[in-house]
């Protein structure tokens, strides 16, 4: 399966980001919603990642401090590769949005993977909404955007 992803308006695509992103971390990871939709919405750069049906089946968005975030992708979409498309994607297209910098507050177990393309830890690792994180930060200018290799 193939997919195209998309640079998009909150305004106009908050309906399937808001769905993707509440059956993924809403109800599969049983954060609460008040977390999930921060007030950061309305400000940040969206992205959605369509099946070659036209299905939105994955989102992130990239905040105008440069963290990026709420990365979603639904069950049968996952250990496809659209994950690491989407970081590709965005990292690539980082620079074109004004920003000098990338953060992301990632899993514990891909950091090294973020290490591997140029992020570097920030600050000690912290709890977000209840799981263990590490934020990352790289310059854009430094960022390798090759594809990752992670499996999500």
């Amino acid at each position: 399966m193939s997919y195209q992803i998309h640079q998009v308006d909150w305004g106009s695509q908050d309906n399937p980001i808001r769905q993707i992103r509440e059956r993924v971390f809403v109800c599969e990871l049983n954060i609460p919603k008040a977390i999930e939709f921060d007030g950061r919405d309305t400000t940040a750069l969206h992205f959605i990642a369509y099946a070659d049906n036209g299905e939105p089946v994955a989102t992130a968005r990239l905040c105008k401090d440069g963290l990026l975030g709420r990365i979603a992708v639904l069950p049968p979409h996952r250990n496809r590769g659209i994950y690491s498309q989407m970081l590709t994607f965005i990292l690539s297209n980082a620079a074109s949005n004004g920003l000098e910098s990338i953060c992301i507050n990632c899993l514990l177990d891909e950091v090294e993977r973020f290490k591997n393309k140029g992020f570097s830890p920030c600050g000690c690792v912290f709890m977000e909404a209840g799981i263990p994180r590490q934020r990352l930060q790289c310059p854009i200018a430094q960022c390798d955007s090759s594809p990752f290799t992670m499996v999500h």
